[in-house]
């Protein structure tokens, strides 16, 4: 069964996101508020954590993977980013979107989209993920929670406790959350295409 941590959306506690960064520092997979729904999230090492939301999601080798940063600074570690990119994606940052960008080094391959070498990033405006983040040191490798047959994400802590509670090992409570997913683009040739319409307003990226 998983672990239920309910935190404070607007001051989390300190002893509470400890416990959630323990787990994730011990290879568990978690599903977390941010601000456009549910998402997995796991340690960027966590091999199994990797596969386990391939599994709960339904998706194959080819999905784009994000990595869930605190910062721009920890962005651009993982992703290159040209000029025209960066001052598009600062400016839209923290906020709804997630961008698929070319990978560093710093990426294992694993977790690239197998042909493209890219993989997605973003930064959240979302309270308890900043601060969980910041306590981590290191960005989570994370999914949107939408399930097979379903476009919306998941908003509400104990709906996912009941429908996952044998698949993830820890959910985190911290009040309703937004039901729109992120704005994906795709900045990887470098231009943005707008690959899926979501929370975040596209139109500042459609030409």
């Amino acid at each position: 069964m998983a672990r239920f941590v309910d935190i404070h959306p607007v001051n989390p506690q300190p002893r509470l996101l400890q416990q959630v960064v323990d787990a994730l520092r011990d290879d568990a997979l978690i599903a977390y508020p941010t601000d456009s729904g549910y998402a997995l999230g796991c340690q960027l090492g966590n091999r199994d954590g990797r596969d386990r939301i391939l599994r709960i999601r339904g998706l194959d080798e080819k999905h784009h993977f994000t990595l869930m940063c605190s910062d721009f600074a920890q962005l651009g570690q993982f992703v290159h980013v040209d000029n025209t990119a960066f001052r598009a994606v600062k400016a839209a940052t923290p906020g709804p979107y997630t961008f698929i960008l070319p990978a560093t080094h710093e990426v294992p391959r694993r977790l690239m989209h197998p042909k493209k070498r890219t993989v997605g990033v973003r930064i959240p405006e979302h309270v308890l993920v900043h601060e969980l983040l910041g306590l981590l040191g290191e960005p989570l490798l994370t999914s949107t929670l939408i399930l097979p047959g379903e476009e919306e994400p998941r908003t509400l802590g104990w709906e996912v406790k009941e429908e996952l509670d044998h698949q993830v090992d820890l959910v985190v409570e911290a009040g309703e959350t937004p039901a729109e997913p992120t704005t994906v683009v795709d900045w990887s040739e470098g231009y943005p295409e707008v690959l899926r319409r979501g929370a975040g307003d596209p139109d500042r990226f459609v030409a």
